[in-house]
């Protein structure tokens, strides 16, 4: 989710589309959390781990 959000980032910020740059920046943010979240050790959405 993490990769998927920062190449929308990048794709909507190079063709000047910002519902893509929008959308990028939530995947962006929610993967962020999900990684931080999964490398402390705590399951998320029923994984122990969360790459």
């Amino acid at each position: 989710m993490l990769l998927i959000g920062i190449v929308l980032l990048v794709i909507g910020f190079v063709t000047g589309i910002s519902v893509l740059w929008t959308i990028g920046l939530i995947l962006a943010i929610i993967g962020g959390v999900m990684w931080v979240m999964g490398s402390m050790g705590r399951p998320v959405a029923g994984r122990r781990h969360y790459w």
